[in-house]
């Protein structure tokens, strides 16, 4: 019997150190963004964390030391995926920027998107997942038309409601938002025409590091479906029913 068991957790470590190869990850051709210019290489996202390499050819060229990083999920403060652009944010300090910590930024080359990266880890990661992406596999049970108030230029789109996720639809790039409830701080309201979603994605100008999304509503929030909505945030068993208020006519 502790023959087996130490042959078990032999197998976990090793596991462990292949890293993300062995359990069916993806990979993309990306840029890493940098203080100078920019790299090349390839994006590995799997079951248990993400790495980056850089290209050979421009191994040779550039530098003694590659970039080469694997990040565990547990290591990783925030992680933001796009169609087009992955933002890891570390734990580790940053020295050039007086301690604040360390971001790494990479965009999908060739055609090459990160969709499928979404796909993969939307329903595995924590509340340290940020979907920069408008999932169309989310179906409505309402909907609302808004426009997404910003500090400079704001812009439109439908906040959709679905079983156990809200997306914001929009054509401005960059502005699309999947959430899932569990995703979502709390709610508020100062009429039957706004709707403030406080998240758990990081920004350090709110209060607490969580990021309000503030809408002003084109059509009347009822008052049933604020309070089903408040339910679904802050009941943990009313989020899990997947019950919700009827489809919006």
């Amino acid at each position: 019997m502790e023959l087996r068991s130490e042959k078990a957790a032999a197998g976990v470590v090793a596991a462990l150190l292949i890293g993300p190869a062995l359990w069916g990850a993806a990979t993309y051709p990306a840029r890493h963004d940098h203080t100078r210019k920019g790299c090349t290489g390839t994006l590995t996202a799997g079951d248990q964390g993400l790495s980056y390499e850089e290209n050979a050819a421009a191994r040779r060229k550039k530098r003694k030391h590659p970039h080469r990083w694997n990040w565990a999920y547990g290591d990783i403060q925030q992680l933001e995926i796009s169609p087009k652009r992955m933002r890891v944010l570390t734990y580790r300090d940053n020295k050039w920027k007086l301690g604040a910590d360390r971001e790494f930024t990479f965009d999908a080359l060739s055609g090459a998107n990160f969709t499928s990266a979404y796909s993969m880890l939307k329903d595995r990661l924590d509340q340290r997942f940020v979907a920069a992406v408008d999932d169309a596999t989310v179906k409505p049970l309402w909907e609302l038309p808004v426009k997404h108030l910003a500090r400079i230029s704001g812009s439109e789109g439908v906040l959709v409601f679905g079983r156990d996720r809200i997306v914001y639809r929009t054509d401005k790039k960059g502005e699309a938002r999947t959430w899932r409830y569990s995703d979502i701080d709390n709610i508020g309201t100062s009429g039957p025409f706004s709707l403030t979603l406080t998240t758990f994605e990081r920004a350090k100008t709110h209060y607490g590091s969580r990021k309000d999304f503030n809408f002003q509503l084109k059509q009347r929030l009822e008052e049933a479906r604020y309070n089903d909505l408040w339910r679904r945030i802050n009941v943990p068993e009313q989020r899990a029913s997947g019950t919700a208020a009827g489809r919006q006519p």
